[in-house]
C-alpha cells in the first residue's frame, strides 16, 4: 500500500559512514551521499512506463520525458516508449502515459477528446500541491506559486486555477504581484526546488504580506530535502562535488548550488562518468559524489570505477536519512490475479 504523500518526511538519522571500497591511497578519498538517485515517484514512474510496455506492448506514448533523465528516456526509448511534447501528438485511440511531473486539467480534457487511453504517472507529492491549488482557489485566495517558469510541473499546477495563480519566479516577480485581499493569499511551490532558496522568496513575499499563509505541509518534497541536507553536510569538507543528473533537472542542478553555497570549492553536473574532464581532479584530494532524484544507480557506479581508476580508492558512504516511502503503481497497471480454473 503507498504511505501517505501528506505525512511527514522520514526521520533524519545522524551522519553515518558506510561501506569503504579500499584503504585510504595517498589521502585521496570519495564521499559518497546517501541518500541519492531514484525517490519513490520517479520509482513508480519509470516502473510505470517499464509496466505498460509489457502488459500493453510497444509502443507506448509518454507525454514530455517521464523523468529529467536523458539515460532514463534513452533506455525507455529502445525498449518501444515514445515521447512526444504535446498530447496531439500522440494517434488518436493510443496510449499515453503522463510524466511524473504532472499536467493541467486542460491535458487531461485534450486527451479525453482525442479518445486517448491514459496512464497517469504523476507523482503523489505533485498531486498534493494541485489539489491545494484546487482548494485554495475554491475559497477565493490569491495563490502565489513559487517555481520555474516553463516548467512542466509548474506548468501543470497553474493550470489547476490558472485565475488564481501567479507564478513567482524571481526577486523581481514578487515585486511584481498584485493581490485583491491581503488576508487571502498563500504561497505553494514547484516540489523539487532548493529549500533554503524557497524560503528566502517566501520571507521577501511576507515583507510584501504579512498574512502570508503557508501551506498545510511542506511542498518541497522529502527527497529533495533529504538529498540537499546530505550534500550540505559532506560540502565542507569536499574539494570538489560532482552530481550525476541532467541539465534539465531542477532538482540535480539545485544539488550543484547547494554544495557550493556550503562550502565545497567546485562544483558541476554530469550525465556519464566519460564527460568528466581528469584536469578536474588537479590538486583534489576529497571528492563528495551525489544524483539527482531521477538517476539511476548504475550511472553513480560509473563514477565511482572512473574515480577509483585514478587513485581514489577510499569511500565511505555518509548518511543523512533513511527513506521508505513507495508508491502503489496506476490502477490501470494493478492487474488482479485470475484465478485458475478447478
Amino acid at each position: 500500500m503507498p504511505s501517505d504523500p501528506s505525512a511527514p518526511n522520514p526521520p533524519t538519522a545522524p551522519a553515518a559512514t558506510g561501506v569503504v571500497r579500499a584503504p585510504d591511497t595517498g589521502g585521496k578519498r570519495v564521499l559518497l551521499a546517501r541518500p541519492r538517485g531514484y525517490c519513490a515517484g520517479v520509482d513508480r514512474a519509470v516502473v510505470t512506463v517499464e509496466k505498460a510496455l509489457e502488459q500493453y506492448g510497444a509502443p507506448v506514448y509518454v507525454r514530455k520525458q517521464i523523468v529529467h533523465n536523458k539515460h532514463v528516456v534513452a533506455t525507455l526509448e529502445r525498449r518501444g516508449a515514445i515521447f512526444v511534447e504535446e498530447t496531439g501528438e500522440v494517434p488518436e485511440g493510443a496510449l499515453v502515459v503522463f510524466s511524473a511531473h504532472g499536467v493541467s486539467p486542460a491535458v487531461h480534457a485534450e486527451a479525453e477528446q482525442r479518445k486517448l487511453s491514459v496512464i497517469d504517472a504523476t507523482c503523489p507529492l505533485v498531486t498534493k500541491v494541485h489539489k491545494e491549488a484546487t482548494r485554495f482557489a475554491s475559497e477565493d485566495y490569491d495563490i502565489l506559486l513559487i517555481g520555474h517558469t516553463g516548467h512542466e510541473e509548474v506548468e501543470g499546477t497553474y493550470g489547476e486555477a490558472p485565475e488564481s495563480i501567479q507564478i513567482v519566479d524571481s526577486a523581481a516577480d514578487v515585486d511584481a504581484v498584485t493581490i485583491r485581499d491581503p488576508e487571502k493569499v498563500v504561497w505553494l511551490s514547484q516540489t523539487t526546488l532548493s529549500v533554503d532558496e524557497t524560503l528566502e522568496t517566501v520571507d521577501l513575499i511576507r515583507k510584501r504580506f504579512p498574512l502570508l499563509i503557508s501551506p498545510p505541509s511542506d511542498d518541497i518534497c522529502y527527497a529533495t530535502q533529504n538529498r540537499q541536507e546530505v550534500v550540505k553536510q559532506i560540502a565542507p569538507e569536499c574539494d570538489l562535488v560532482i552530481v550525476v543528473g541532467s541539465r534539465n533537472s531542477s532538482n540535480s542542478v539545485r544539488l550543484v548550488e547547494v554544495a557550493l553555497d556550503a562550502g565545497a570549492r567546485a562544483s558541476f553536473l554530469i550525465d556519464y562518468a566519460h564527460e568528466i574532464d581528469e584536469s578536474v581532479l588537479d590538486g583534489v584530494r576529497t571528492v563528495g559524489v551525489t544524483s539527482g532524484a531521477s538517476v539511476p544507480e548504475d550511472l553513480v557506479e560509473g563514477v565511482l570505477d572512473w574515480l577509483v581508476e585514478r587513485g581514489y580508492a577510499d569511500v565511505s558512504e555518509i548518511t543523512a536519512a533513511q527513506e521508505t516511502l513507495t508508491f502503489s503503481l496506476p490502477k490501470e497497471l494493478r492487474r488482479r490475479q485470475v484465478p485458475s480454473a478447478s
